[in-house]
């Protein structure tokens, strides 16, 4: 009995000691209010994620490939601590203010204390707002700032120089092989390693030019490199690459992805490589916006993730089309490499359930795993297609003259030409009809998982677009209930339409163009914010979380 009480029990009668217990005792025994609503708030942040565990049967690879894993595992775990300092800064002081695990795990799966699938906001409260250019420049600088002084250094706006501020307080560029050059040696040892035991020469060349790049960011003849090799099991993408965490759309991110072939799945999506040249003259758009040519080499494979890290882990991608390097595409064409489990997963937890949610009775069978594979297949094509260099000045690229705003347009202009890429396979290998609805249904419910992601993803933002595009041309319908429902006639012609518009921003480089396109399509509306709500309410997991068997370092 409590202290208090035992004086007094004596002088009450069973029936209000009783009472007195049931409200003082709890109160007494329990933790701190804000440390309580701390540890809610923490697990009701973990119950967004679904933790999917990755493959770790390797049965099927060679002795040499076996031995070959781990060192191309420490590589790529040599990526996720670099990609922490540009992302954030120094993890292990963010670590030792929430020690707790739960709040590790939630830092962890950000790579920061700021929500990636809410506008950056901080997780904790109290927290800081998140700086623009995360950790690849000082905290106060300005776009206009950097954008003055890049005019007599234009190091400091390269995707491989970390911005800082000398003496002086001027802006300053550090070559990443310099800022990072402990990792990067160690990764390339690594690499290195890994490439003296390495079956197929071509995975041996790529590992050693890797190496090389890692030591010197001179990563083209690795590019190169990568797209030439054809027969190996084992691959890895390493090094800096997408550029996605810097809000001002400048610097590379580093990350990693380790990866197993599928050949039988590869061998059946090799047949699209030889269609692009006939799809890229295919396209619903005037004649100048599709004269350039894509690689004729171009890769389309299916490949199991076996690890990913740094940046491809924090965005959780189940497809990959690199390289990004604008010539070597141009003169080799590009790999795209769809992710089946990773796909796999995304589909049964999270697209699935939200068609049972919002899609109406009588399309919610046409979503499916088969054409969520295809789609998101084509939408990688799709990013071979198009416009690279701008047609009034063919030396500057699409990529230079829409800055930050390029990746966002990018992908909307993937996702709408992969439907078109879509629509002439219809005709030219005789689908039947529930085929073409079943990608298109399938394709408008991915809408919501993708939105989703919120503002700050990219992917995110081109497909807020689309959605409110499509509505504005009615290809879809909502009932009182909230089930959406499509008419494929007319969503057909909003995507041409579509990809008109996106096509001819890129072709002209129209910064300001895009910036409109934008507010006029780009904002969560009260109705389709509230149907997000109910996917939340269902406890519809916002994303997959990959987990490894191989752990990262701590």
């Amino acid at each position: 009995m409590l202290p208090t009480l035992r004086v007094y029990s004596k002088k009450l009668n069973n029936v209000t000691l009783f009472i007195l217990l049931i409200f003082l005792i709890p109160r007494t025994l329990q933790a701190a209010p804000g440390e309580d609503k701390q540890a809610y708030r923490i697990q009701q942040q973990l119950k967004q994620f679904v933790f999917v565990p990755l493959p770790r049967e390797l049965s099927s690879l060679s002795p040499n490939q076996r031995r070959m894993i781990p060192l191309l595992e420490e590589a790529a775990w040599l990526m996720d601590g670099v990609f922490w300092q540009q992302a954030y800064g120094n993890k292990a002081e963010l670590f030792k203010q929430q020690p707790d695990e739960e709040s590790k795990r939630l830092l962890s799966i950000h790579y920061g204390p700021w929500d990636r699938y809410n506008g950056n906001r901080p997780l904790f409260p109290g927290g800081n707002a998140k700086p623009p250019g995360a950790n690849f420049y000082p905290a106060d600088m300005s776009q206009q700032e950097l954008t003055e002084a890049a005019r007599h250094n234009p190091a400091l706006t390269s995707p491989y120089t970390m911005v800082r501020r000398d003496d002086e307080g001027n802006l300053i560029a550090i070559p990443y092989h310099h800022f990072f050059a402990h990792a990067h040696q160690q990764a390339a040892n690594k690499l290195r390693q890994a490439a003296q035991l390495a079956d197929d020469d071509g995975f041996r060349h790529y590992l050693t030019l890797r190496a090389d790049a890692l030591l010197t960011d001179n990563y083209q003849p690795s590019d190169i490199a990568w797209m030439a090799m054809k027969n190996n099991t084992l691959d890895l993408i390493i090094g800096p690459i997408e550029i996605y965490e810097d809000s001002f759309g400048y610097k590379a991110s580093h990350e990693a992805f380790l990866l197993r072939k599928d050949s039988r799945w590869s061998q059946r999506l090799k047949q699209y490589t030889t269609l692009l040249p006939l799809w890229q003259k295919a396209l619903p758009v005037a004649p100048a916006y599709k004269k350039e040519q894509p690689g004729s080499e171009s890769d389309l494979g299916a490949y199991d993730l076996l690890l990913t890290t740094g940046d491809a882990a924090a965005t959780r991608s189940i497809a990959v089309h690199l390289p990004n390097d604008e010539a070597v595409q141009l003169k080799s064409g590009s790999r795209r490499l769809q992710l089946k489990n990773a796909m796999k997963a995304k589909f049964d937890h999270i697209l699935r359930p939200i068609a049972q949610q919002l899609i109406h009775p009588d399309q919610r069978s046409l979503v499916r795993y088969e054409p969520f594979f295809s789609n998101t297949m084509l939408h990688e094509v799709a990013h071979g297609l198009g416009i690279k260099n701008l047609l009034d000045k063919p030396n500057k690229t699409v990529r230079s003259a829409l800055k930050e705003l390029t990746w966002m347009l990018e992908e909307g202009k993937a996702d709408a030409v992969g439907l078109f890429i879509a629509s002439q396979l219809r005709h030219s290998e005789g689908w039947e009809e529930p085929r073409w609805q079943e990608t298109l249904v399938t394709s408008f419910a991915s809408l919501f998982r993708s939105i989703r992601f919120g503002p700050t993803s990219a992917h995110a933002r081109a497909n807020l677009i689309r959605f409110n595009y499509l509505k504005e041309k009615q290809a879809f319908s909502r009932s009182q209930s909230g089930l959406y429902q499509i008419n494929p006639a007319k969503m057909e012609q909003a995507i041409s339409a579509l990809i008109g518009t996106l096509l001819t921003l890129q072709g002209h480089g129209d910064y300001e163009g895009v910036v409109a396109l934008e507010k006029r399509y780009g904002t969560l509306g009260p109705q389709l914010d509230a149907d997000l709500k109910r996917l939340a309410l269902a406890e519809i997991p916002l994303d997959v979380v990959f987990v490894s068997s191989s752990p990262a370092p701590r």
